[in-house]
């Protein structure tokens, strides 16, 4: 007799049967993934309420492709945590608000979640613009706001204190980790092509500065808006003398913008070193980016199984669902974002030690949170931080970690450096402890 003729008609999936669908990233449709996660877990929290995150998820706008890898990572973690007895004896319900990626929606969001949705914290935004948007508002209502984005903008200070980057490194960081191999190896004469908001600003000021300090040149600066959809008219810009062209871009249209430089630069390109945001979501194999074989791209996370082989990561990859290529082990042509999708799981798991840790019980513990956390100065490598070890810096709120360096070899990613985290440091510039709670 099999299970259903046991079971009868209404027997939904098994409480195991949805987390390996979870793990696996087989439970198909917008949020359907955390509904799972979150009925897998009916017998974490014994009789203590949920704790409640609300989840701020780019599912639409320029950010959908990350913002559905965000949620799928998400839901891997929350089920494995949830598996394991929640956050501090509690089960963990996922509240999720599309942004549509946009700064005005992402304010109200954050609203929504505060006091409609009565969440106890906020995590997950990406994009700076939106970030930028609403982290005032979370800093009015108090909440705290555990952002998974790339920006400076937190490690400014000009934000607030209830806004911590835990999980994932600055643009800042990044640069300054892998400018030296960049100067030392593809040369000093430098094009950068980057997008016209915040984000590409980070990247043009700071690599910019760390390059000179390295004895190179910035030959032109050439912005371009995320929105855009056709690039051929920006290419004619690159001078002449360039030596290596550094492009960063992001949104709907990146496989346009790299398919569109190879065929303006062809076999007499300058070296290319290239943000893995170029390509997040691409399958390098693609038809048109044969020119790209050899060039060089920075990873935070390298997407090809093998490339940093931890325990792990290897763990991390299966439960979210992603085969040796980087892509969906559901689909192969759904590539992930897998430089930046793992922000999402060691946050998570930054809040669970937080929560612990500080004794959170309810909304009046907030400040109890960020205080701890302010407190803690390194985070180690394991399956809470498969991405690999990282310091914690309190005044800044940012979280400093490796980076990787990779060449483009027979259609996939080889990891070729791989810094320290103390090449990614620089001096703080900001103290938030400074400011009230």
């Amino acid at each position: 007799m099999t299970d259903a003729e046991r079971s009868g008609p209404s027997r939904g999936p098994s409480r195991r049967e949805i987390l390996q669908l979870a793990g696996a990233g087989l439970v198909a449709g917008p949020g359907a993934l955390l509904r799972a996660a979150g009925a897998a877990a009916q017998g974490a929290g014994g009789g203590k309420p949920p704790l409640r995150l609300g989840f701020q998820v780019h599912r639409t706008g320029i950010g959908a492709v990350y913002g559905r890898w965000y949620e799928r990572t998400t839901s891997a973690a929350v089920a494995l945590i949830n598996e394991s007895g929640g956050i501090d004896g509690r089960r963990v319900e996922i509240v999720a608000e599309d942004d549509g990626t946009d700064p005005k929606r992402g304010v109200e969001v954050v609203e929504k979640l505060a006091t409609q949705h009565k969440v106890d914290f906020i995590f997950g935004t990406l994009f700076s613009h939106v970030v930028i948007a609403a982290a005032p508002r979370a800093g009015e209502l108090k909440i705290p706001y555990f952002v998974v984005s790339e920006g400076y903008h937190v490690a400014s200070g000009k934000l607030n204190r209830y806004v911590v980057q835990p999980g994932i490194t600055d643009v800042r960081a990044q640069v300054t980790a892998i400018s030296g191999w960049v100067t030392r190896n593809l040369g000093k004469t430098i094009t950068m092509i980057f997008p016209d908001y915040a984000f590409g600003y980070d990247h043009r000021d700071f690599f910019s500065k760390a390059a000179a300090a390295h004895g190179a040149r910035i030959a032109a600066l050439i912005p371009i808006p995320p929105t855009e959809t056709s690039f051929t008219r920006y290419f004619p810009r690159v001078p002449a003398e360039t030596e290596v062209l550094y492009h960063v871009m992001v949104g709907p249209a990146v496989l346009t913008f790299v398919k569109e430089m190879g065929e303006h630069f062809g076999a007499k390109r300058p070296q290319l070193f290239g943000y893995v945001d170029s390509l997040e979501g691409v399958d390098i194999a693609s038809p048109g980016l044969e020119y790209l074989e050899g060039s060089y791209f920075w990873e935070a996370m390298p997407r090809y199984a093998g490339e940093y082989p931890t325990p792990a990561e290897r763990t991390y990859r299966q439960r979210v669902g992603v085969n040796d290529n980087g892509a969906s082990v559901q689909d192969p042509k759904d590539v992930a974002t897998y430089s930046h999708m793992f922000g999402c799981w060691e946050t998570l798991y930054v809040i669970k030690q937080a929560v612990e840790k500080a004794g959170y019980r309810t909304p009046r513990d907030r400040r109890a949170v960020i205080e701890y956390l302010e407190g803690v100065q390194s985070f180690p490598e394991g399956l809470e931080h498969p991405q690999g070890p990282k310091k914690f810096v309190g005044k800044l709120h940012q979280v400093f970690g490796q980076q990787f360096v990779s060449r483009v070899e027979g259609k996939r990613l080889k990891v070729v450096h791989r810094t320290a985290i103390e090449d990614s440091m620089y001096p703080p510039e900001a103290d938030y402890t400074k400011q009230p709670l």
